[in-house]
């Protein structure tokens, strides 16, 4: 692997000190195949899908042209390297590839913020938009050990839990390949001896599958919200807030970058997690297990607030919620009490090297 630089090297932001192969999203789309193969028969490995509306012929071939776009690009990518550009466009027809073909599309938003029914082609950009964002935000979290794999474990956990309450056993099971998947990869990226990264292969291809189930989601007909406890117009909300870690860290990246005139596409050390891990001087491990954390008592509490509450007083909690957690972080990013926590973990770890030097 090294020999023919299939690895990621250190760099300024790079956590790691030696050369990690970042090939793990090969498996990813090796296995997604696979599985398509055993799930797609009308018996769904025992489970009843008598009542499954969703035809599993019509989401594989919707499937298919995308994945092997991202995994083609996302692969060049992790070896050779490509422009950002060229990638959000490689994304973009992906995108609009399993859109055109998808046969369930975002007719209604049940009255959030008093949206009805959507236009076909707005409702078609919308599902677009979904898809190249999710890939993004997946893709940009995807800077420690751990957080990008075990976040998205919690978000296919909660679009499966749905899709199997309304007995769309297809989706369902597709999550669950993607969660066994994960915890199979989490295994070799926690590891300390055998590790590995998925990649920008791995990243988009998660990206995409977790845009595909949120446009799934949102695209459910008035008899599936039926049997979900959720209102259907706080449909929109709890997508929001499962996937709320990498959506909150994207946009107030972008943000950040934008105001200080620098390219929002250029990576650097200004994501909640490298904050994380900076301030409080804690292992990779600890950091995206507090995120995952957070992400999957986020999920629970919109989901049981979207019960019963009224869907502008939600939507105003949930702002709420972004911008507290906003503050949060910029406050500890700029606090001259946490400065001098980490300018001291700085000078302990420059001592104890001093002190290993010495004795060698």
């Amino acid at each position: 692997m090294l020999s023919k630089n299939l690895a990621a090297e250190p760099n300024n932001r790079s956590s790691h000190d030696v050369p990690i192969p970042n090939l793990g999203g090969i498996a990813f789309f090796v296995v997604l195949m696979i599985s398509f193969y055993f799930i797609a028969s009308t018996e769904y490995l025992g489970l009843d899908a008598k009542n499954d509306v969703y035809d599993p012929s019509n989401i594989i071939i919707a499937l298919i042209p995308g994945l092997t776009i991202l995994f083609i690009v996302g692969l060049k990518d992790d070896i050779l390297v490509i422009a950002p550009l060229s990638k959000l466009l490689a994304q973009t027809i992906a995108a609009v590839l399993f859109v055109y073909h998808y046969s369930k599309t975002i007719n209604t938003l049940y009255g959030f913020m008093g949206i009805e029914d959507l236009n076909p082609i707005l409702a078609g950009a919308i599902a677009v938009f979904i898809l190249v964002a999710v890939i993004n935000a997946i893709n940009l979290i995807d800077g420690i050990d751990g957080l990008a794999a075990s976040a998205s474990i919690i978000m296919f956990a909660a679009f499966g839990f749905a899709f199997y309450v309304i007995n769309h056993i297809f989706l369902f099971s597709v999550c669950i390949v993607m969660i066994g998947t994960l915890l199979a990869y989490l295994r070799f990226n926690l590891s300390s001896t055998q590790k590995i990264f998925m990649g920008d292969t791995g990243s988009m291809i998660l990206g995409f599958m977790l845009g595909v189930m949120a446009i799934s989601f949102l695209a459910l007909d008035p008899s599936d919200i039926a049997r979900l406890p959720i209102r259907g117009e706080n449909l929109p909300i709890v997508t929001g807030a499962i996937l709320i870690i990498p959506f909150f860290d994207t946009v107030r990246v972008f943000m950040i970058r934008i105001v200080k005139k620098k390219n929002p596409f250029k990576p650097d050390r200004s994501h909640i997690h490298h904050i994380i891990i900076d301030k409080f001087n804690i292992s990779h491990r600890k950091a995206s297990f507090v995120l995952g954390v957070s992400n999957f008592l986020v999920i629970i509490l919109i989901s049981f607030l979207a019960i019963t509450t009224s869907n502008w007083i939600l939507l105003t909690f949930f702002i709420l919620l972004l911008i507290l957690l906003t503050l949060f972080f910029f406050i500890i990013n700029k606090s001259s009490w946490f400065l001098r926590i980490k300018l001291r973990n700085i000078r302990k770890q420059r001592t104890a090297a001093q002190q290993s030097n010495s004795e060698a």
